[in-house]
């Protein structure tokens, strides 16, 4: 069945381009900063139901002849090994995977920027590593008195003594793993050296949200808050925008603060486009492909409670302070929504109280699962001594998308008792219950004799984008599961164990 869209990329993709080579004619070459993720949107695809979260890849195919593009990752990054959360991978891996997704997609990169660069091993390693593959790679260090010192930036002695790649064609597009890889410090340094040889070179941002053209109090803007709550990002009326022209438009609150010193930086470096405000700087136009205002205003609530699960939980892990939990809360409040407002919530919990009553157990020791199909159908599972509650759910919904009654098992008892084994008697595990990964590989193992359960595999694909919430916090071999399997995944902030190891 296929999932009501509100958002039509093409719509969206002509007026983007568009407004992208509008800003091309007011210059010989414009640096544009595309914020956020460049491949793999899946919040805007969550919150735009029918959104392409590769969308920004079909945008540069489009511009290919006008554009070259530039990858800036942060040194520290690199020595912290940050994480990606989407993909549990590390900013300096993701920046591979990004430059090999762009080289898949008939793209690549002009050079790569490791910013904030001090000689640190980590970093070097990283240098070298790349420089052998073929790729051009500039090291920039530390401008001394930045962002304050403006006559020391704006000089041959700041923006002046990074090194910087020769770029050829009008569009230089500079993306990066994340937030805080020193785009805007090496768009502006490119700018520099453009203005220093007496070109006209301009500034401009892509980012998608918040969106410029809706109320800050829109549901889709303040998914956004909530998305960036860890950072304290809030949604604002533009001042500056307001002061200039008299109109209303939607910014946030770190763009904002930092426009006085960017608006100075841009007129010293005498770049070509206008400056008068954060919203004159960004290229944004969302709006033009929403086409069912009412989806999308659901899909951002549906969001915000996503959102706030999973800070919930971070919380309890320790990843994340009070005050982030309390902005979510906040927003919540805002917008009059509930915990149990997502669908799956009551099911999964009642699950694990289902679970409870049979057993005469501890409610405790009992995982709920609760599984929303494409088309609205609620699946559910919990836990038992064969399997987590994330397989129950996934056997159950594919069983269900397949049409095999339930009373046909999927597994034959030989292989998961097998499976538990090796993890009990072998590997030392306290418990032989199988997670969503081990799960699958059984499953797949079974398909080879079993034609019910090779339907079934065959049905995994359908529980792309499907939503699911479980009573515990997912063990990584769930969680890994789930994400692999494209689902959209909330938990209750409790445990699964009371063993720390295993939690």
């Amino acid at each position: 069945m296929t999932r009501p869209a509100g958002f039509d990329n093409c719509l969206y993709l002509d007026a983007q381009a568009a407004s992208i080579r509008e800003r091309l004619e007011t210059a010989d070459k414009l640096f544009l900063e595309f914020g956020g993720k460049l491949l793999y949107d899946f919040h805007a695809a969550r919150v735009l139901p029918g959104y392409d979260p590769n969308i920004k890849m079909r945008l540069l195919h489009e511009l290919r002849d006008q554009a070259e593009i530039i990858l800036c990752i942060h040194a520290g990054h690199i020595e912290r090994r940050k994480m990606r959360a989407d993909f549990g991978i590390t900013y300096d891996a993701d920046a591979m995977k990004l430059v090999d997704d762009l080289h898949d997609h008939g793209l690549e990169v002009t050079a790569v920027i490791i910013t904030c660069h001090e000689g640190r091993p980590a970093a070097e390693q990283f240098r070298r590593k790349l420089e052998r593959r073929g790729l051009r790679v500039y090291a920039h260090a530390p401008i001394p008195g930045y962002p304050d010192d403006l006559t020391h930036i704006v000089s041959p002695n700041g923006y002046g003594a990074l090194p910087l790649p020769p770029t050829t064609r009008p569009l230089v597009v500079v993306t990066a793993p994340g937030p805080g890889s020193g785009k805007l410090a090496t768009c502006l340094a490119m700018l520099y050296h453009e203005h220093q040889a007496g070109r006209r070179a301009a500034y401009a941002k892509f980012e998608t949200f918040p969106v410029w053209d809706l109320l800050p109090g829109h549901p889709l803007n303040l998914a956004y808050e909530a998305a960036t709550a860890d950072l304290g990002d809030t949604v604002q009326t533009d001042p500056f925008h307001l002061e200039a022209t008299g109109r209303q438009a939607t910014s946030y609150s770190r763009e904002i603060n930092a426009f006085p010193l960017l608006r100075t930086l841009l007129q010293r470096l005498g770049a070509a486009a206008p400056c008068r405000s954060p919203t004159d700087l960004g290229v944004n136009r969302i709006r033009a492909g929403i086409t069912n205002e009412a989806l999308i205003r659901e899909a951002s609530c549906q969001e915000i409670i996503r959102r706030h699960f999973r800070y919930a939980c971070e919380y309890a892990l320790g990843l994340t302070d009070s005050t982030t939990l309390e902005r979510l809360d906040a927003l919540m409040r805002r917008l009059d929504l509930q915990p149990d407002s997502r669908r799956v919530v009551a099911p999964a919990r009642q699950a694990a109280l289902d679970g409870a009553a049979r057993q005469k157990g501890n409610l405790g020791v009992y995982c709920g699962a609760a599984l929303e199909l494409a088309d609205g159908t609620l699946i559910t599972g919990k836990n038992s001594p064969l399997m987590h509650a994330a397989s129950s759910v996934v056997l159950n919904a594919i069983k269900h998308l397949a049409g095999i009654p339930d009373n046909i098992h999927l597994l034959p008892p030989a292989v998961t008792r097998s499976i538990g084994a090796l993890k009990h008697d072998i590997l030392g595990r306290k418990t032989e219950s199988l997670s969503l990964n081990e799960t699958l590989i059984a499953l797949s193992i079974s398909a080879t004799l079993n034609p019910s359960a090779q339907a079934a595999l065959e049905c995994l694909k359908q529980l792309a984008g499907t939503e699911f919430h479980a009573t515990h916090i997912p063990t990584p071999g769930d969680e890994t599961g789930l994400k692999r399997l494209g689902i959209h995944v909330t938990c209750d902030p409790h445990f699964p164990s009371r063993n720390l190891l295993e939690s």
